[in-house]
């Protein structure tokens, strides 16, 4: 896949997906957990950001909030940066920031604004909610608290990748690809997909048949110190 696609602008693109993921300060409730001291997610020793490729051109004529991820940041890295490069797209760039202290809210990457999110796709390519990503579930306070994820954060999502699949195609397979890796991970676990449906409410996602049946947060597992 090249590491071009056709522009998108992406001042705009961000001023359209900005809400946050909920009105409460996550990564205050978070940071406690996290040695470093900081949000996991705004941490590059556990959540390395990406950008793509035209993105990235973008962020760095307009901020100094980025720079390539070098990986040498972190005194002991979470996964061998070999492993971390291989198993990016070609179509997209690791990046690190300056850190939470300094950050430009702005200029956040997409894979900032999604976090701890991705597009579920399911395997007849439709994109059908928010799924998460399952590394997380004992750092992040978001996946133990679905239910706080305001619906402004949900149709902006769902708007911003409809619009993106529709400019660059070539991404759906992408989020295919991770999408079939949730299936199989939560298919070892004998455990159902949690997904946030574009069209609202909870299901749960069988990852063999891919049946989905309406559930409520209250019946969701937590995980680590907040169970």
């Amino acid at each position: 896949m090249p590491l071009d696609f056709p522009p998108i602008p992406f001042r705009r693109f961000y001023d359209s997906f900005d809400a946050p993921v909920l009105e409460l300060d996550c990564g205050a409730l978070c940071a406690p957990h996290n040695p470093g001291g900081k949000p996991f997610c705004c941490d590059i020793c556990h959540a390395v950001p990406v950008a793509y490729q035209s993105e990235w051109d973008y962020l760095r004529a307009e901020t100094d909030l980025w720079h390539i991820w070098r990986g040498d940041e972190c005194a002991a890295e979470p996964v061998d940066p070999a492993i971390l490069k291989d198993e990016t797209p070609e179509s997209m760039l690791l990046l690190a920031c300056l850190g939470p202290v300094y950050c430009q809210r702005a200029y956040r990457a997409v894979s900032c604004r999604q976090f701890p999110f991705f597009p579920y796709i399911t395997d007849d390519y439709r994109f059908v909610g928010l799924a998460y990503e399952w590394d997380f579930e004992e750092k992040c306070w978001v996946i133990n608290h679905l239910e706080q994820v305001s619906q402004l954060f949900r149709e902006q999502f769902v708007r911003a990748y409809d619009r993106l699949f529709d400019l660059w195609p070539e991404e759906l397979e992408n989020y295919a690809a991770l999408s079939e890796e949730m299936r199989a991970v939560f298919a070892a676990r004998r455990r159902r997909i949690p997904l946030l449906h574009r069209a609202g409410g909870l299901y749960l996602i069988s990852p063999g048949s891919e049946r989905m049946r309406r559930s409520v947060f209250e019946r969701l597992p937590r995980f680590g110190p907040y169970r």
